[in-house]
């Protein structure tokens, strides 16, 4: 989603309130990406795979005669993020969309009709880079506190220096409330960012979680360390999560950089058949011009939370992603 560049269309911005119509301004931006990945163990998992991936987002917006600022947000990517169980629903284009009004003095408050993340889940992402996610057990990713649809999200306006406040509020959650979470931002200090966030999850609908995330990242001279910290305390204790992530990163050059990584995740209670992920990951990256190309290597103990031979597995992975 970076280098966005304007394709010089008009739109009309009057459309989102009962006013006289105002000039706006519609800009795209185009991303896509191919991989290919190979995974070393587990019957189900093994052997090279490809993958694609290709996204356009539209932004657009402008200031109204009473001094709002309105913008939308729309994205195409086909079937990515898809929730709707109608059929042919995975072949749909459509993905996140938002409208945002907005003022120095008030903040900006945005609406999510779909693909948005909670102000507790925007910011729990591993510091190393959600190993998990290489070994392709997506129905055991760690929860984000507060569905993703039908949210409205508050970023606050600035009345302390270096710090970012928000606020998320959805009303999933059928005889359990509402979803509502809040993260903080420090970067007051040269090179230091540190992030809390806490939040409840309600969109079961079937029991209540509490989220809290805790984030630390520091870069000095050449080299970048971070550490997080996430727990998703559920009432149903199967539904409890942890994950702790170090990584460290080396930037040889303004194109060129290198990084180490160790992730432990564990789900639900701990006992003899159920012991945490454990993972780590070495990778290169190259920048150049829109393009990103990445080479990883990883290992998996106890992918699936069990021990066993079939539940530690390698992989090795190569990516090229461009934006434009």
């Amino acid at each position: 989603m970076n280098n966005l560049k304007k394709i010089g269309l008009s739109a009309l911005a009057g459309s989102l309130v009962a006013t006289s119509a105002y000039a706006g301004e519609v800009t795209v931006a185009g991303s896509a990406s191919m991989g290919l990945e190979h995974i070393n163990g587990g019957a189900a998992n093994s052997g090279k795979s490809f993958s694609m991936g290709n996204q356009l987002t539209f932004t657009g917006g402008g200031e109204l005669e009473n001094g709002l600022n309105v913008n939308i947000s729309f994205v195409l990517d086909q079937g990515d993020n898809e929730t709707d169980s109608t059929a042919g629903a995975a072949e749909a284009p459509f993905d996140s969309h938002s409208v945002s009004v907005s003022t120095d003095e008030l903040g900006t408050i945005t609406m999510h009709g779909e693909g948005g993340s909670s102000s507790a889940g925007a910011v729990d992402t591993s510091a190393a880079g959600n190993i998990w996610d290489l070994f392709m057990a997506t129905a055991d990713e760690p929860d984000a506190a507060a569905g993703a649809g039908g949210m409205l999200v508050y970023d606050l306006p600035s009345f302390v220096d270096d710090l970012a406040l928000q606020a998320s509020y959805s009303p999933k959650g059928t005889g359990f409330g509402a979803s509502s979470s809040y993260s903080l931002v420090y970067t007051g200090v040269e090179g230091l960012s540190l992030t809390y966030a806490s939040g409840t999850d309600n969109a079961l609908g079937t029991s209540e979680a509490t989220q809290t995330v805790m984030d630390a990242e520091y870069a000095f001279s050449s080299i970048t360390v971070g550490y997080s910290l996430s727990e998703y305390d559920d009432e149903a204790s199967a539904g409890d999560e942890e994950m702790t992530a170090y990584s460290i990163a080396y930037t040889i050059n303004d194109n060129l950089s290198v990084s180490l990584a160790t992730e432990e995740l564990s789900r639900g209670v701990a006992s003899a058949t159920n012991v945490a992920f454990e993972g780590e990951k070495a990778s290169i990256t190259y920048t150049a011009g829109g393009m990103t190309l990445t080479a990883t290597q990883a290992t998996g103990d106890n992918v699936s939370y069990s021990t066993g031979a079939t539940e530690d597995r390698e992989v090795w992975a190569l990516g090229a992603s461009f934006a434009f």
